[in-house]
């Protein structure tokens, strides 16, 4: 979804937010309704792989992109709020595509959702524009003659700091490791002996206290420093991958499997889903506005690299697992112990972008 976002980032400067939203809302249902009559593997992975992606990428990114221009003072609640819409959008979609592909079909679920999204995307991306300062700088930065379509090119000294390294090693791991409990939830819920639906349910509550912890973490960022709350919040979420997740995996006690797995679920959809909303606010302090588009863009590209690393990666270990093992949620064993160690090496690196900020002419520790 991410790998193209210098691309997305640079499209979003030279043509609108708008535009770029609206191309990306229409892929996303274009995906959709193509998966519906898809027939072969190949298929499902050009419409929900590629095209998908690209949809899904066009769409985000600018927002993500445009966004924190617009505020300052307050600008972790307001990032926190604006992305808590994955939350609650993950929060009601889950059981909603459930009971749909029960009712309907997964042709026809797919069909509609293509349809719902394209109309609420579209809408959500009209309202999306640069704050008129931005919009100025974006103009005195156009190149006469250059491709509009060419990503912009970031600031050398930018890229070869200590800061943009430390910072690209920690969104680099942290992307590796956060989706991984996401995509898994259901089925470690299902090891454990719940239904299917409430394996549905425990993804709703993911996305729920998600939603929540990116509006409340928000708000505490602004007052006790939007990169100290982001480490703080990649430190727990490696605590609680390694003290409830992993620990669940070898309880013998049903009852404490499913309190730490539950426990689990809340306290790293809160801390993880708030790295999320947090990261593009960290990019602006850290960079400037005048380096955000371009310097975000390449994160959220190594990001996507990560998770295309780490997510496959902890399915093979899944799989392999599964065949040896005498209970079937041991094969989680691996994967929640992988994760946990990416989540502390991303911990590091945010530690170390600390460390490096407080070297800066001016920089407080809480900042």
């Amino acid at each position: 979804m991410t790998i193209g976002a210098p691309y997305a980032s640079a499209w979003t400067k030279s043509y609108s937010p708008r535009t770029m939203t609206l191309i990306g809302a229409v892929l996303f249902a274009l995906a959709n309704l193509l998966a519906s009559f898809s027939q072969t593997l190949w298929q499902f992975i050009l419409t929900q792989g590629l095209l998908l992606g690209c949809g899904t990428c066009l769409a985000y990114i600018p927002a993500v992109t445009v966004a924190p221009g617009w505020f300052k003072e307050r600008r972790g609640l307001a990032m926190g709020i604006v992305l808590s819409g994955t939350g609650i959008g993950g929060a009601l979609w889950a059981p909603l595509l459930r009971a749909l592909n029960a009712s309907v079909g997964f042709r026809h679920t797919l069909r509609l959702t293509g349809g719902v999204s394209l109309v609420l995307m579209a809408a959500s991306g009209w309202m999306l524009k640069w704050h008129p300062e931005i919009e100025s700088r974006n103009r005195l930065e156009a190149s006469p003659g250059q491709s509009r379509l060419r990503p912009p090119l970031v600031n050398w000294h930018v890229v070869r700091s200590r800061m943009f390294f430390a910072q690209a090693a920690g969104a680099i791991l942290q992307a590796a490791a956060y989706y991984t409990p996401v995509y898994f939830i259901s089925t470690y819920a299902r090891t454990l002996g719940y239904s299917p639906t409430a394996g549905a349910n425990f993804i709703a509550l993911s996305n729920g206290t998600s939603a929540c912890g990116k509006v409340l973490l928000g708000y505490f960022a602004d007052r006790w420093g939007r990169l100290n709350v982001l480490l703080l919040c990649t430190l727990i979420s490696a605590i609680s991958t390694l003290a409830l997740w992993f620990p669940s995996t070898t309880a013998m006690d049903k009852n404490a499997t499913m309190a730490l797995f539950a426990a689990f679920v809340v306290l790293y959809s809160v801390t993880a889903g708030a790295y999320v909303s947090l990261f593009p606010t960290v990019l602006v302090e850290l960079f400037g506005v005048q380096h955000f588009a371009s310097v975000n863009g390449l994160l959220y590209m190594l990001r996507g690299l990560g998770t295309l690393t780490g997510t496959p990666s902890s399915g093979a270990l899944i799989r392999n697992s599964a065949m040896t093992a005498v209970n079937t949620k041991a094969a989680f064993k691996s994967p929640s112990l992988l994760i946990g160690c990416l989540l502390i090496g991303a911990t590091l690196g945010c530690l170390w972008v600390r460390i490096e900020a407080m070297q800066q002419p001016g920089s407080r520790w809480m900042k």
